[in-house]
């Protein structure tokens, strides 16, 4: 109830403000606790949008015009949308990509972690360790790591069958964006918001994400997605280069504040 009793007193007042030229009370009071309750002790900037697919698209913009590369890692199974740019990302073909041309280009694909039935016959840090062997290979056979700008994961796979990516992965992945100047992007669409124990599903890996994509649930089932990510990451665009006419309208922030 008081989600709707929010919406209709926001509604009643102003439905649509193009928030980068006259920003509104709702806007940055959930931008504010989105840094909040996001991992990661630095200085933050956030943005809204409408939809999972657009929170990963900006995401990648940034992180391209920040390190000036290009490529993209993304992993077998994963899913980050079907906009034209992220079903390159999204991993099955027949159901998502087929019929609509080239989607891939720039995208590099990873073997996504499978402990419960571990192809190489490992059980548990063997078969994580085995894995980052599998990523570290794609730099010496595939795409030099300095042509990669960001990778795009899921700790827990949704449309891929609810696969958990253990923290010994997910340590090693975040080790190897360190070493490597790559931007980590941590997709909780789908796992985000306290569905798996935790606030955020990566934060079972103790692994603090540069940039973190949110949508679904964010707002109580009205129309809103957020990109959080750290200020110089998210500054590298001109003004102009992220955002969108209606991201963060009012009526959907007053929800999500009160979700």
């Amino acid at each position: 109830d008081r989600v709707v009793e929010a919406v209709k007193e926001q509604v009643e007042k102003f439905n649509h403000v193009f928030a980068p030229w006259h920003m509104y009370e709702p806007y940055v009071e959930l931008a504010e606790k989105l840094v909040e309750i996001t991992p990661g002790d630095f200085e933050k900037r956030v943005l809204f949008f409408n939809s999972g697919a657009e929170a990963i698209e900006n995401a990648v913009k940034a992180a391209r015009r920040y390190t000036g590369r290009y490529n993209i890692m993304a992993f077998e199974r994963g899913f980050h949308g079907r906009t034209l740019f992220t079903m390159g990302l999204t991993s099955q073909v027949r159901m998502y990509k087929y019929g609509f041309g080239l989607t891939d280009i720039g995208i590099i694909r990873a073997p996504y972690p499978y402990e419960y039935r571990c192809p190489y016959k490992l059980e548990n840090s063997s078969c994580a360790t085995e894995y980052l062997k599998r990523i570290e290979e794609i730099d010496r056979l595939y795409a030099s790591f300095d042509s990669i700008a960001a990778v795009v994961i899921e700790p827990i796979q949704g449309e891929g069958g609810y696969v958990v990516a253990p923290p010994e992965f997910m340590k090693g992945l975040r080790k190897i964006c360190d070493d490597n100047g790559i931007v980590f992007i941590d997709d909780e669409v789908q796992s985000g918001l306290g569905r798996t124990g935790k606030m955020w599903a990566i934060e079972h890996s103790e692994v603090v994400p540069d940039v973190i994509a949110s949508a679904k649930t964010l707002s109580g089932g009205l129309v809103l997605s957020a990109t959080i990510g750290k200020k110089e990451i998210m500054d590298a665009t001109d003004p102009g280069g992220l955002g969108g006419t209606f991201g963060g309208n009012p009526a959907s922030c007053v929800a999500s504040l009160q979700t």
